[in-house]
């Protein structure tokens, strides 16, 4: 590392590297001319940190949502696919946007610090799924007394838990781990073949979890947004893309890309089962998905 003492004397050899790069600087701009050469470490490739794990967020395979998004961002780019795998848990930013080791997180709640936040692309909630035909097909709030005595599979420590606590339903609730191996386990599975097997009468799960496991069931699971909650947290959440603080035009041009790209966005999302959320807390319908904002 150069140490700001010695820095004058590094100066001429600075100015000699700068001289001899600046034709490939020039060459690492975007298409919009954009200069992401300081940002980015290689600007001809769209380098995308993510979890191996983690449908239907994104895998190794490169199956999960997450995944597509990043597929439809680098060929609007012209740029190579590349990923970053890490566990998302405890150190993920750390270890993968903020080692520079990637330039992209493709899914993180908007305002959270950790991270500077694209505009957001989507608006979802978490939701309850049920059995279709059940007697709690048409519960839309965990404040509703059909809920009263039922088994109810919740992940722990996650927003919704603690509505279920202000709305009495904790002591025949049933608690899975929120932080698990995603190699082996998923907490979201888990509970949905509870469900399935009628072990529990509804689980609670992050939306775009809950649609994706519900589709995949045989008979499918119904699925409602908790859009309605009075008491406890909001359960609606606004999903952006997250870079680095310092890096203003690469978000710039993410901003530019998401807003050209938002009927695309949208049907990726709702084939993996998303609840999309207009601001009104409407279930954004496929035919509405297609057109632009």
């Amino acid at each position: 590392m150069i140490r700001r003492q010695n820095y004058v004397r590094f100066l001429p050899a600075v100015a000699a590297i700068v001289t001899l790069l600046a034709p490939y600087a020039a060459r690492a701009q975007s298409s919009d001319g954009t200069d992401l050469s300081i940002e980015l470490v290689d600007p001809k490739v769209l380098r995308v940190c993510a979890d191996p794990r983690n449908m239907p967020f994104s895998d190794e395979k490169g199956e999960g949502f997450e995944n597509k998004l990043a597929e439809l961002f680098a060929a609007k780019l012209q740029k190579k696919l590349d990923y970053t795998f890490f566990p998302q848990a405890t150190g993920f930013v750390r270890m993968t946007l903020g080692s520079h080791r990637c330039d992209v997180i493709m899914g993180f709640p908007q305002g959270d610090d950790l991270v500077q936040s694209t505009s957001p692309y989507y608006r979802t909630s978490y939701a309850i799924v049920t059995r279709q035909g059940s007697d709690l097909d048409d519960v839309a709030t965990l404040e509703d007394a059909k809920l009263k005595g039922k088994h109810i599979g919740i992940v722990a420590g996650t927003p919704p838990a603690t509505n279920m606590a202000l709305a009495g339903l904790m002591t025949t609730a049933k608690p899975y781990p929120l932080m698990i191996d995603t190699r082996v386990d998923s907490s979201a599975e888990a509970m949905i073949n509870d469900l399935k097997s009628g072990n529990i009468d509804a689980g609670v799960l992050w939306g775009p979890m809950a649609g994706y496991y519900a589709r995949q069931a045989n008979p499918p699971l119904h699925v409602t947004p908790l859009v309605n909650e009075t008491s406890g947290p909001k359960l609606v959440y606004r999903i952006a893309m997250g870079v680095r603080a310092a890096d203003q035009n690469w978000r710039r041009q993410l901003n530019k890309l998401i807003q050209e790209s938002q009927p695309e966005i949208n049907q990726i999302l709702l084939a993996y089962g998303v609840p999309l959320l207009d601001e009104s807390n409407h279930q954004i319908t496929a035919e509405a998905a297609t057109k632009s904002p």
